[in-house]
């Protein structure tokens, strides 16, 4: 197997599964797996499961405990850098088109979220948020909340229209100016709008 594969600072994506049946088994049967049923597990030979499970104490991320059969123990808290959050469907960055709700789960660098809070992905439809960088096929991260500063990037909702779209949002006296970041676009107003989330992320879409 090649080294790279096993080493770096962060657990491969094996590694990262190893941990995650380790503990698993911990939780589930109050003791660590052994060598060979990880290897039986992952259909993997056992000197291989030695290499992930040396690499993984070389990062700090599990210990032996000397003297015992199933040695793989004090295992330490490890946050994979990907978080898996719902993909809810398609928003408009265009004229007002309806959120296709058809969720899946797609996986987002955690450190494009904060911790405390719920965050979803729609994938755009349209190019009037391209002057924000946001461009049609791209996958918006949204964090749920109900209220956004004027000029922010929101998900709007309006029940008259029974349409979502994702605008910069603006209070006026009695109504609220909806604006594509998109010169050749006009903003429009509506008086009833529910703001579903603010924009915290672009995730580019692969060419």
């Amino acid at each position: 197997m090649d080294k790279k594969s096993i080493g770096g600072s962060n657990p491969s994506k094996r590694q990262a599964e190893i941990l995650q049946f380790a503990r698993e088994s911990r939780r589930e049967n109050g003791y660590s797996p052994s060598l060979t049923e990880i290897a039986k597990h992952f259909d993997i030979s056992v000197p291989t499961v030695h290499q992930h499970v040396s690499s993984l104490r070389e990062k700090n991320l599990l210990t032996f405990e000397n003297g015992k059969k199933r040695s793989i123990e004090g295992l330490r808290d490890y946050k994979s850098p990907v978080i898996e959050i719902p993909l809810m469907g398609t928003i408009a960055a265009g004229g007002p088109i309806e959120a296709i709700r058809v969720q899946e789960l797609i996986e987002v660098p955690r450190n494009m979220l904060s911790s405390g809070s719920e965050y979803y992905a729609l994938r755009v439809s349209g190019r009037s948020m391209i002057e924000e960088g946001i461009s049609d096929g791209d996958i918006v991260i949204v964090r749920e909340q109900q209220t956004v500063d004027d000029g922010e990037k929101a998900v709007a909702y309006m029940p008259d229209r029974n349409e979502v779209t994702l605008k910069k949002i603006y209070r006026e006296k009695d109504r609220v100016k909806l604006v594509p970041a998109n010169k050749y676009m006009e903003p429009f107003y509506e008086t009833n709008v529910e703001i579903q989330g603010k924009v915290v992320g672009v995730l580019r879409k692969e060419i």
